[in-house]
């Protein structure tokens, strides 16, 4: 793999993988643990690649932030190709892209740009699809199935990024679970319990 990971093993034959992609400054292990929430009867086979990059304040990045919601094209491309080449070296057809955050924004990146396979489902909590150069949302093919989270006092990332996503997307053709919960930059249990039978019917 073109990146260091944590994994979380299938029960028996797995049915594809499943990519989670943590957010700014944390690391491979950070959303670990969300694998058995999302998925219960571990029938995809979990990935947690960690971000290329090394930035203040520390720990792994996808790519810098200069201002919210616009990332820096330089960094982008690298986080961007990075994820890429570690997505598309997986030995499945099927899989899964979900993140948090920076991770979020690179899942809807690397599952929804332009001439990149599509993949099973998009999952992203906290996040938002980029404005960025060198980056366009690929509205000629079918979208997967999208599900998008926010906080509405999310401090870190505020909820106008994913109303500005949710209705980019609902534009270009794409059908998006959009979920809004009464929390800060975090993601919602009661969320993640509704995505079960959501993954579920993948």
């Amino acid at each position: 793999m073109s990146l260091p990971y944590a994994e979380r093993p299938a029960d028996g034959e797995p049915e594809g993988a499943f990519v989670l992609v943590h957010g700014r400054g944390a690391s491979e292990y950070d959303l670990l643990g969300l694998f058995d929430a999302l998925d219960p009867e571990r029938r995809f086979y979990g990935y947690s690649p960690r971000g290329p990059l090394a930035l203040a304040p520390g720990g792994a990045h996808w790519y810098a932030v200069p201002r919210v919601g616009y990332p820096d094209p330089a960094t982008f491309t690298q986080g961007y190709a990075a994820l890429s080449d570690f997505v598309d070296a997986l030995p499945y057809e099927r899989v899964v892209l979900g993140g948090f955050s920076q991770g979020a924004v690179m899942s809807l990146a690397v599952g929804l740009g332009t001439g990149r396979p599509r993949p099973v489902a998009v999952i992203a909590f906290s996040g938002f699809v980029p404005i960025v150069e060198g980056w366009e949302l690929d509205a000629s093919r079918p979208f997967p199935p999208i599900a998008m989270g926010h906080g509405t006092y999310d401090p870190v990332i505020p909820v106008e990024h994913a109303h500005r996503s949710l209705a980019e997307l609902e534009a270009a053709g794409a059908e998006v679970l959009y979920r809004e919960s009464p929390i800060d930059h975090t993601i919602d249990p009661a969320f993640v319990r509704e995505l079960v039978p959501w993954l579920e019917a993948l």
